[in-house]
């Protein structure tokens, strides 16, 4: 089965179509639902195709044991009571999966949990984004499968062995699939981002492969889109200086918009072209930009034609060059200038 391209929500994803843009709110709302919302009228006005957030259930996900990544939080005692601040409920995620609706946006987010999920599938999520640290995730990885639904993988955290395994569980079970490069750092350094993988993604697996790029700059991104990437997830945040673990890993409104219309104008770019029908169209301009035979110096009737008499001048479309050697040893019948191109009524018969 031919899954270099899939179908998200109507949009065609891989070789011969436009990037899918993901903005990739994830935490950067810090358990604000108005902040929430913000975020995907910023996204959409930077034209993005598709807003992600993370579907975070503490009870569900995780436990006192789980320790900070980094220790960044000012009111959370434990990384448990971080994840139950940034939760939502199942109405407030209704909101925004129709707000994103609203706006023409994808809605997508990562569940962390088999509740999550189940909260994501009753919100009709029309693609399933699986985290870099849920592939082993074995029972969220079936619910997914059963959906039939289109999964993007981000890899960040998984060798050859374990992507061959899950990419083969999910085409297994018919599910079309998109895989996404992706170094597990915030903000990454650019010589960790690893666009070779990108591409040896795309190769190993014949699926859209893309970029999740967590470096807080615009160059990955663009670098990516120049090497044929079908999706790119970026983090958005208002400004790097903002609060949260993902700010100095994120770009702003302003920066994805810029890439929004980078985006688009390197699918515009890509668009084949063929040469003689190019230059065919271009014809007009040839004439226009090319060069006749005229006169040296001006030369008086009767005068013999000389090599050293020629020369070529702009605009093309008069006697060409080929016909030189015609000219050489005829009299012109009248006085030519040289401020103007000789014509073939200028020489005796």
């Amino acid at each position: 089965m031919d899954q270099t391209v899939i179908d998200i929500g109507g949009r065609l994803i891989g070789q011969g179509h436009k990037a899918l843009l993901v903005a990739e709110v994830a935490q950067a709302h810090d358990g604000s639902l108005g902040l929430a919302h913000s975020y995907i009228e910023a996204a959409a006005r930077a034209g993005v195709d598709a807003v992600k957030f993370q579907t975070h259930i503490a009870a569900a996900e995780s436990t006192l044991d789980e320790q900070f990544r980094v220790k960044f939080s000012y009111q959370d005692d434990t990384r448990y009571d971080y994840w139950r601040r940034m939760e939502f409920t199942p109405a407030q995620w209704r909101g925004l999966a129709q707000h994103c609706r609203d706006q023409g946006l994808l809605f997508l987010s990562s569940p962390f949990s088999l509740p999550a999920a189940e909260l994501l599938e009753e919100l009709e999520v029309q693609a399933w984004k699986l985290a870099s640290g849920e592939l082993g995730h074995r029972p969220l990885l079936e619910f997914m499968a059963a959906t039939g639904k289109p999964v993007i993988l981000s890899s960040g955290l998984s060798g050859w062995p374990e992507l061959e395994r899950v990419v083969a569980f999910f085409r297994g079970r018919g599910c079309p699939l998109a895989l996404l490069q992706c170094t597990t750092a915030y903000p990454v350094p650019l010589e960790q981002v690893g666009l070779n993988l990108m591409e040896e993604m795309g190769r190993r697996f014949g699926a859209p492969a893309g970029l999740s790029d967590h470096s807080g700059s615009l160059f990955p991104a663009l670098a990516a889109l120049a090497r044929g990437a079908a999706i790119l997830e970026v983090h958005i945040t208002y400004d790097r200086q903002m609060f949260g673990p993902d700010a100095a890993a994120s770009l702003t409104p302003a920066e994805l918009s810029l890439l929004a219309q980078a985006r688009d104008a390197f699918f515009t770019l890509a668009a084949p072209l063929d040469k003689d029908a190019l230059a065919a169209d271009k014809a007009p301009l040839r004439a226009q930009f090319g060069r006749s035979l005229a006169l040296i110096q001006d030369r008086p009737a009767g005068h013999r034609l000389s090599a050293g008499d020629l020369t070529l001048k702009k605009p093309g479309g008069g006697i060409p060059h080929e016909d030189m050697a015609r000219l050489i040893g005829k009299r012109l019948a009248r006085p030519v200038e040289d401020r103007r191109l000789l014509r073939w009524e200028d020489i005796e018969d």
